[in-house]
């Protein structure tokens, strides 16, 4: 649901949520960590600035936002999109293999 939108963290951070280590016109999805509770544009820039692990969600957390229009998903949804739900910007199809960095696994 959209809630505004969320300060993204991250390293040269663009208006979209494109950063120093990911910045193609797709890379606009940024990740919550449950340890400090922001949105970080990537593992990579969390790992420089945060000074602790990535604090990886469960399933049906609200932790995954669109740079574009700032809707904040849950992994099924945004797993189940190759587009923001709300805005129609498409995501980079490659930030699934990170899944692993940000979202805990099933079970």
């Amino acid at each position: 649901m959209p809630v505004g939108r969320e300060q993204i963290r991250g390293i040269d951070v663009d208006a979209e949520g494109r950063c120093a280590h990911y910045h193609t016109e797709l890379d606009v999805v940024a990740n919550r960590c449950t340890l400090c509770g922001e949105f970080w544009a990537c593992h990579e820039c969390h790992a420089e600035l945060a000074g602790h692990s990535f604090g990886r969600v469960g399933e049906g957390v609200p932790a995954v936002m669109c740079g574009v229009c700032g809707l904040i998903m849950d992994h099924a949804t945004y797993v189940a999109a190759s587009c923001c739900p709300s805005c129609g910007h498409a995501f980079n199809p490659r930030c699934l293999l990170h899944a692993y960095k940000y979202f805990q696994p099933k079970g």
